[in-house]
């Protein structure tokens, strides 16, 4: 059975930073894409960043310098360090284990092979 636990949200001041994690047991982080989304109320879910299994990334471009997506093979967790948060930021973060990650496109295309994590708050204050 396959779980995503994400970690690391919360409140935070305009300007500050937050580090998420995404603990995932059931398959390998590095055999797979991985993906962060967000979701703010009244919004359509946006993919931020993403790590395919070779290695490569994507970030939106609102986010491009100031977040930064890695994983942990040995701890098969994957992070998103964010830095420079503004209001504009606050949603609630999901993971995503098979998610589609095309570095030529930039497309993260998800589906119903898709897994899922439950998803931590993130909330800036200006």
């Amino acid at each position: 059975q396959v779980r995503l636990m994400e970690s690391g949200g919360g409140l935070v001041q305009a300007g500050g930073s937050l580090r998420l994690a995404c603990t995932v047991s059931g398959l390998t982080v590095g055999a797979v894409n991985m993906g962060w989304f967000r979701q703010a109320p009244g919004k359509e879910r946006e993919g931020v960043s993403c790590i395919n299994w070779v290695g490569g990334t994507i970030a939106r471009d609102s986010v491009k310098g100031r977040f930064t997506i890695s994983r942990d093979n040995t701890k098969n967790t994957v992070y998103l360090q964010m830095n420079s948060l503004n209001p504009e930021d606050t949603a609630m973060y999901y993971c995503a284990a098979g998610s589609g990650c095309n570095v030529n496109t930039r497309a993260m295309p998800t589906g119903p092979t898709t897994y899922w994590g439950q998803g931590t708050q993130v909330t800036v204050s200006s």
